[in-house]
């Protein structure tokens, strides 16, 4: 393994923030994952996994078992790392500007097109390589300002010359479920059957620009703007939701951390026989399809199901009290599907998400993931 400490610019004179980037077998070589931890830095079970992780992958890089190159970034966001209120860990939204961390990544598709439209050929190798250089450029004309667009710059930058990029979270107490975009369903077949995930969400286009659309997105854009013209995949990427923040054991995090490096066998990252794959839990379904539950009513949360319950259409899958009255407000799901994620908190103000069921018959528009 090689370490390399990377420095951000300081907000403020006397403090630091760095990076920490862990390399494992031979720079440049294919093919290539990058894994990071924790972009929102409230959501622990993703820095256990990749402790696991790194621990599995120093023992098969000395066995000579590392076929391609693994950079993973164990601590993604030391700027959310650091950031406490009266002893509450706020690691989803910059407190600077309250901007959540994993949106607003560059959409670099249209400055991509403009570098390669005249130097792609028939040769699909060739257009790939011409492709990545130019994502590398274009991102390298932007100009961030503040310490968290130099803490993203950083990551995109070492994320897009990536083959396959994993982007490790957690919900607040879900299941295991995965996103990742339409194309890239079968190829992360295998995560999907090795991690157990209960559900796997698709779209061409989530809204609001998340890091793994930023690395990948690109790339399914670009080859629709010449079908004529061989453009391969160059990265398919995916958000792992390690379950929820509570979910943080040893047993659970190595069970994790196996089941990624065996999905990185399957994917000639590493080399070795690749690992049974297990029966799916679940069939990949439109993110769209999603549906999300929200409180008509502040008050206390009493759920009827827990993650990973299957509900019907119709079902209430929790009520709302009044503590003042005593009355109780139902909240339907609209679809049946699993209930892979809901709230941690028991006390809800009207208009909040309380729940999320992986349906399949919803066609929701607009913005498709939660602040």
């Amino acid at each position: 393994m090689h370490s390399a400490i990377i420095d951000l610019p300081s907000a403020t004179p006397g403090t630091r923030r760095t990076l920490t980037v862990q390399r494992f077998g031979t720079a440049g070589a294919r093919p290539c994952a990058y894994i990071q931890a924790s972009l929102h830095a409230d959501e622990i079970p993703a820095m256990l996994v990749a402790d696991k992780l790194r621990r599995i992958l120093i023992a098969l890089e000395a066995e000579g078992r590392i076929a391609g190159e693994v950079i993973l970034v164990p601590v993604a966001n030391p700027v959310g790392l650091g950031q406490s209120l009266m002893d509450h860990h706020l690691g989803r939204f910059d407190q600077d500007d309250g901007k959540n961390f994993n949106r607003d990544y560059p959409h670099l598709t249209e400055a991509v097109a403009e570098r390669v439209a005249d130097r792609l050929t028939d040769d699909g190798e060739a257009n790939k390589a011409a492709i990545r250089a130019a994502l590398a450029d274009a991102l390298a004309e932007r100009t961030p300002r503040t310490e968290t667009e130099h803490m993203k710059h950083r990551l995109l930058a070492l994320a897009l010359q990536a083959d396959w990029v994993l982007d490790l979270h957690c919900d607040l107490e879900a299941v295991m479920h995965l996103y990742t975009l339409t194309p890239s369903a079968e190829a992360f077949a295998p995560l999907q059957r090795l991690l157990g995930a209960r559900a796997v969400f698709l779209a061409e286009e989530s809204g609001g620009d998340p890091f793994d659309e930023a690395v990948s997105r690109p790339w399914n854009e670009l080859a629709k703007l010449w079908p004529d013209r061989p453009i391969p995949f160059g990265c398919h990427s995916v958000t792992v939701e390690l379950r929820g923040q509570a979910d943080v054991e040893h047993a659970q995090g190595e069970a994790d951390a196996r089941a990624i490096a065996g999905f990185l066998t399957h994917a000639g990252v590493l080399s070795g026989e690749p690992p049974a794959l297990p029966a799916p839990l679940c069939a990949p379904t439109p993110l769209e399809s999603s549906e999300p539950l929200t409180a008509p009513v502040g008050g206390v949360v009493v759920f009827h199901h827990k993650a990973g319950d299957r509900v019907e259409a119709g079902a209430v899958v929790a009520d709302i009290l009044d503590p003042l009255t005593g009355e109780m407000t139902p909240v339907r799901s609209e679809s049946a599907g699993v209930l892979y994620a809901h709230s941690a908190t028991r006390f809800t103000l009207a208009g909040k998400r309380i729940a999320k069921v992986a349906g399949t018959t919803l066609r929701r528009t607009g913005p498709l993931l939660s602040a």
